[in-house]
């Protein structure tokens, strides 16, 4: 599983249900050390899976990095009944990376009633800035249609 000895502890606000250690998650390894609405950090080792074709991290696997810790705070962060979504995402990758881990942490900027924006930053085990990305959420109502449903689609 994908996240740390303590993390019901840390995010009581995700319901029981819900997994973290499956679907982009999953196979990226990513782990949630920890989520308060006020910010979230999370790390994902860099692998052979995480390479780009010329060896290095790929910007997409940060960038996915980078959302995560968004999302997870943005759920924390949105009123009972709503759920808060990817809107926009940009990354500035500043260093190169290939092996090792990455830890990204992230704080909201703005916390809104439709919007909320986080400033996420993804450093490698010397504390060396990687990258740095800005994303902004949706906030909308929840429906049964935004529920995770197993892997399939209704």
């Amino acid at each position: 599983m994908a996240t740390s000895p303590d993390f019901p502890r840390c995010m009581p606000a995700i319901p029981p249900d819900v997994r973290l250690d499956t679907g982009l998650m999953g196979l990226l390894g990513i782990e949630i050390v920890e989520a308060t609405p006020a910010r979230v950090v999370a790390r994902m080792p860099v692998t052979a899976g995480h390479l780009q074709p010329f060896g290095y991290l790929h910007g997409g696997a940060s960038v996915a990095l980078a959302e995560t810790v968004a999302s997870v705070g943005g759920y924390l962060n949105a009123p009972e009944g709503a759920a808060a979504f990817g809107l926009e995402i940009n990354a500035n990758h500043v260093r190169s990376v290939r092996v090792g881990m990455l830890t990204a942490q992230g704080v909201p900027l703005h916390v809104g009633r439709t919007t909320q924006v986080w400033s996420v930053e993804l450093r490698d085990e010397a504390e060396h800035l990687v990258c740095v990305s800005r994303c902004t959420l949706a906030v909308v109502e929840a429906s049964a249609r935004s529920q995770p449903t197993g892997g399939t689609r209704r």
